[in-house]
């Protein structure tokens, strides 16, 4: 402990008392990592702003995350100094640098010890909770290791306990069920994708999982209060709705899937010595970001946020030293809050009233275009997608004819009419190298005050990974030799096998359509 770490020591006689009456390392512990996937500082100048417009606030009415804010992060990965998620969660998981798409391995593409396996082999419980695939590469850098984030059929069986350790994962809440069941299988819907022929879900099943597929069986759940471990909830076929479509009697909030986490895990250790790790990622952020789309931009932080304010209120009504850590991969479209749209002096301008009239995403609106079979599809993209879906009243004849020549793949259409009249810029569909924020709290002021000295400033991401690390004494470096022998590719892959599940992967980082 440094000597100004002293001398505030001495000021604050409870903490003084905290740290001489517990011992070192005796405590009881929780870690709830959060990760708001695609998310920069802009975002949050975006989404306060918003919300402030919306809701009439006073201009020192801040978001919840605002009021947490430490430190910043580089985000750069082992091969470029702009990251993927697969790296950026490696940092984190792992603790180390890797290349981008690298999922749980190092750069010579090995296995490597995560914090969740680490945390799991000394007893702890641990839970996955996201908004996206529970085989996307956040969720998927903390339970499995393959070379390539799209080996998602893999990433499932490692997730479901096939590989050395066994299972390690007690909890996952989150969509992609197409990567647990094959085609043509009925009774979790029909979007099935895996090639091998297997039915991870009823093995599942068979193993002790109980499985949650729809929005009744997870009110059943009872917000934690009636989970049987292991749990396996997935909630979609694919990604959960961005939140600005998602339909509440359908699919559950990301505050909900928070919150069950954390009660089913509370629950599952209130007779342990050890805690809980849980990772809560706000996942399509970065969808948002890679479509350049700002109202789903804007309503996306804001459900993370209300997680962000549940998270906070399970730490203050536990007696368990809880640690809470939030922070980003990476940003995403290289956001700015304020757009230049003529040759002449820019206007100081930024405008959230256009954000507000937006009823959709515009992949939903792309969606509700592409599936459009009436006779008169102008009529439909004015009155219908215009003035109904974005409230735009002022559209020009150009932009309902780019939306009839695309009509496929109209999204990135929309969501440029839509930053253009809210002035929103953007300046990739891709990710950027943006230094990120760090936020944090913990329920103990001497473990505050740990966050604050080793956290506050400008960090590298993989020193979040290392305080996690240290925070509760894990070795992954004995994890590591413990998952040697992984299977890190499946055994039939070749370069156009890859080629061809990076295009069924996404939309969002499997090439874009040319509409401009």
């Amino acid at each position: 402990m440094n000597i100004a770490s002293l001398a505030w020591l001495f000021l604050d006689p409870k903490l003084l008392s905290e740290l001489t009456l517990t011992p070192q390392g005796s405590t009881k512990k929780n870690i709830i990592f959060l990760v708001t996937d695609g998310m920069g500082p802009t975002s949050l100048s975006l989404t306060r702003s918003f919300r402030q417009y919306r809701d009439k606030l006073a201009i020192d009415d801040i978001l919840t995350l605002d009021k947490h804010l430490i430190g910043q992060s580089r985000t750069r990965s082992s091969n470029s100094l702009v990251t993927d998620s697969a790296a950026g969660a490696t940092a984190f998981s792992c603790a180390l640098k890797s290349y981008n798409n690298a999922v749980g391995v190092t750069p010579q593409r090995q296995p490597c010890g995560t914090l969740l396996e680490a945390m799991k082999y000394e007893g702890y419980h641990t839970g996955l909770v996201v908004t996206t695939r529970i085989t996307d590469a956040t969720p998927a850098a903390f339970s499995s290791h393959v070379t390539y984030r799209f080996y998602e059929d893999l990433i499932a069986q490692h997730q479901l306990g096939e590989y050395p350790l066994g299972r390690v994962v007690d909890l996952m809440i989150g969509g992609g069920r197409t990567h647990f069941y094959p085609p043509g299988e009925t009774p979790y819907g029909n979007g099935g994708l895996r090639k091998d022929g297997r039915n991870l879900i009823e093995e599942a099943q068979e193993n002790g999982w109980s499985y949650v597929g729809n929005r009744s069986s997870f009110d059943n759940l009872e917000l934690g209060d009636n989970v049987q471990l292991p749990l396996l909830a997935l909630l979609a076929d694919n990604d959960i709705p961005f939140d600005l479509d998602r339909d509440d009697a359908i699919y559950p909030s990301l505050e909900e899937e928070a919150i069950t986490a954390m009660k089913a895990l509370s629950k599952a250790t209130e007779d342990s010595d050890k805690g809980f790790f849980l990772l809560i990622e706000g996942s399509r952020i970065d969808h948002a970001g890679h479509n350049n789309d700002p109202a789903a931009q804007v309503r996306e932080v804001l459900a993370f946020d209300k997680a962000f304010k549940a998270v906070l209120d399970f730490a203050d009504s536990t007696d368990v030293e809880t640690v809470i850590i939030s922070t980003s991969d990476h940003e995403t479209g290289g956001l700015a809050a304020a757009r230049q749209l003529t040759p002449s002096y820019p206007d100081y301008l930024w405008r959230p009233e256009a954000l507000l009239a937006a009823k959709h995403s515009g992949e939903y609106l792309n969606n509700k275009i592409a599936s459009f079979e009436g006779e008169d599809l102008e009529n439909f993209i004015k009155h219908e997608i215009f003035e109904k879906d974005l409230g735009i009243t002022d559209y020009t004849p150009q932009e309902v004819e780019s939306i009839m020549d695309h009509s496929k793949a109209s999204h990135y259409l929309l969501n440029d009419i839509v930053s253009r009249r809210s002035q929103t810029g953007w300046s990739t569909h891709g990710h950027s190298a943006v230094d990120v924020n760090i936020y944090a709290y913990s329920n103990k002021k001497s473990t505050m005050h740990l966050l604050r000295e080793k956290l506050s400033g400008n960090h590298e991401n993989i020193e979040i990974g290392q305080f996690m690390k240290d925070f509760v004494n894990v070795d992954l470096t004995h994890m590591t030799k413990l998952i040697k022998g992984t299977q890190v590719k499946p055994s039939d892959v070749d370069e156009m096998t890859v080629s061809q599940q990076q295009e069924l992967f996404d939309n969002y980082h499997g090439g874009l359509v040319n509409v401009y």
